[in-house]
């Protein structure tokens, strides 16, 4: 395959999976926001802000942090690389570069996504109503997901979408896990770290899934157990790690040989990793190394099959 088809077929898949985790996270962001007395808003609404990196590049063209602003910062901003709206529009745009490689319903899928996408943006934020929005985004990104397993050929173009998949739904686990954790620890108030807590689960769609496994309250060491080293939890970083290693050493050819090492090395850690390891770490410490390891993965990646030479 080409370099460049599969640089937009990864890419892709990729900013699918942004635009849903955006949506996940401004959704928990706001609906905390709006809990009278129970955290401080200001905090709550900054943390996107923090979790993707783009304190400084807003504060450059905004005065203050404001709920409506940092909301249509992260959704209908075109001058935000990581809005919603820049991402899916980027995704179309790579949907349509390689359109002879994906299915009909997964052009269908993208195509429809960014003309009702556009339709939203004329009536803003306000006028369409900012839950609605974040479930309609969850729903498209589903909608995509859903044709892309169920019509594509598993080649090395359904292995190219995956991996920009799970590449970006690790790196949003841990830095919505390592942000939240450490606006819990500032805090040290237990009623406000359950919201907390139980909103994240609910951002990272594992609020069941904490049910179904442990008997006990929400508590940030399970919560952190969970989203770290469960494999039964389709957003935890292991679970994240294991597709990696299994889609990597299945794309034709010899290349990828760095890629492949970086990826077993870092599932084997989460694989026989344990609690008592993280905390005598230090979550943060831990989480913060994790991102290392993914981003250099993702170089890695991008350098040995998506560089056009």
């Amino acid at each position: 395959m080409l370099s460049r088809t599969a640089a937009d077929l990864y890419w892709l898949s990729r900013y699918f999976e942004r635009a849903e985790n955006t949506a996940r996270m401004l959704d928990v962001a706001w609906n905390l926001s709006l809990i009278p007395f129970a955290v401080d808003a200001r905090e709550e609404i900054t943390a996107p802000l923090v979790i993707t990196g783009s304190l400084d590049s807003y504060l450059a063209t905004h005065d203050d942090v404001r709920v409506d602003e940092v909301m249509h910062f992260f959704t209908l901003d075109d001058g935000n690389p990581g809005s919603i709206f820049h991402c899916l529009r980027t995704a179309r745009e790579s949907a349509h570069a390689v359109r002879g490689k994906i299915t009909a319903e997964m052009w269908e899928s993208v195509n429809s996504t960014w003309l009702e996408l556009r339709e939203i943006r004329e009536l803003g934020l306000e006028g369409y109503g900012a839950s609605e929005f974040f479930d309609w985004v969850k729903n498209r990104s589903h909608l995509f997901r859903g044709a892309t397993y169920g019509t594509s050929i598993r080649n090395d173009a359904f292995r190219f979408l995956r991996l920009g998949t799970f590449i970006e739904r690790a790196d949003s686990t841990a830095r919505i896990l390592d942000v939240k954790h450490q606006i819990d620890s500032a805090a040290g108030d237990g009623a406000v770290d359950f919201y907390r807590w139980h909103a994240l689960l609910r951002s990272v769609g594992a609020y069941e899934a904490y049910r179904e496994i442990y008997s006990e309250p929400i508590n940030a060491e399970r919560v952190s157990e969970l989203l770290i080293l469960r494999p039964e939890v389709p957003r935890s970083l292991r679970s994240c790690m294991q597709m990696l290693c299994e889609l990597l050493p299945a794309i034709e050819g010899h290349a990828g040989q760095q890629s492949k090492r970086l990826a077993a090395v870092q599932f084997a850690r989460l694989q026989y990793g344990d609690l008592d390891h993280i905390v005598a770490t230090g979550l943060h410490e831990y989480l913060t190394d994790f991102l290392r390891r993914v981003n250099e993965l993702a170089d890695t990646i991008r350098e040995e099959y998506l560089e056009v030479v």
